[in-house]
């Protein structure tokens, strides 16, 4: 019997979209009922264990299912075939555009978030001036989610899951996104929050150096295949080559 405990299991995991094809907007308005929905394949039955406290960066190219598989675990899609077992964990997504009501305001959005990610109204509230500080959004705190920039949602996702850590964190390019000064910030942060050994983390990224230096082990996604899973120094020389 093996002895590893793992945070997250993906069985054969299947998801598609469907799309009209070929067909302009105007044409559809008029024969939504005569056309045919196609069906797009975004991840092909991948297959992979991530282990509890280990870091797990995903690359490949645009439209490899990445960000899909991520938002699968994270709850936000339900596979299509296939089974995601968390083993009872708890599990935050950080990924622009997903996760806040936009007719909120920021803090109103922090509860919301609070709330879906388990914790009671007195906890949320003992994390409040943390959150709102590390996000560094000042008034705007009390703004509705639609009038912020990318950079200030990607503050206050970055910090909303900073504080109320959770046992697996999904990290959708949120790192990338934002000044300069607060990208030191919240990578100084990432790298005290994954030195817990009891924390699982998933990283989808571009950004090469960034998965080097937070991963462990990489999994590569090619047009919703998966290309190569192993040790981050083993896969990203085969990718690079690849790519180039």
């Amino acid at each position: 019997m093996s002895d590893i405990e793992y945070a997250i299991e993906v069985e054969d995991l299947k998801i598609r979209y469907k799309s009209l094809n070929k067909m302009s907007i105007r044409k559809s308005l008029f024969k939504l009922r005569k056309s045919k929905l196609e069906t797009f394949e975004a991840v092909k039955g991948i297959s992979f264990k991530v282990k509890k406290g280990q870091i797990l960066g995903i690359i490949g190219k645009n439209g490899s299912g990445k960000s899909t598989t991520l938002k699968a675990i994270g709850g936000i899609f339900a596979p299509d075939e296939g089974s995601i077992d968390l083993h009872g964990n708890s599990v935050s997504l950080l990924s622009i555009g997903v996760g806040f009501q936009k007719k909120l305001t920021g803090r109103e959005n922090i509860f919301l978030s609070g709330i879906l990610l388990g914790y009671s109204e007195k906890q949320i509230k003992e994390k409040l001036n943390d959150i709102i500080e590390f996000s560094e959004l000042g008034k705007f705190i009390d703004k509705p989610v639609k009038t912020y920039s990318s950079g200030m949602y990607s503050k206050l996702a970055f910090s909303i899951t900073a504080m109320l850590e959770t046992d697996i964190m999904l990290i959708d390019e949120v790192l990338s996104v934002g000044d300069a000064k607060f990208k030191k910030k919240s990578y100084k942060k990432m790298k005290e929050l994954i030195a817990d050994d009891n924390r699982t983390v998933l990283i989808v990224s571009h950004n090469m150096d960034t998965i080097q230096k937070l991963c462990d082990s990489v999994l590569w996604l090619h047009e919703g295949e998966m290309k190569m899973i192993g040790k981050t120094e083993d896969v990203l020389p085969v990718y690079n080559d690849f790519m180039s």
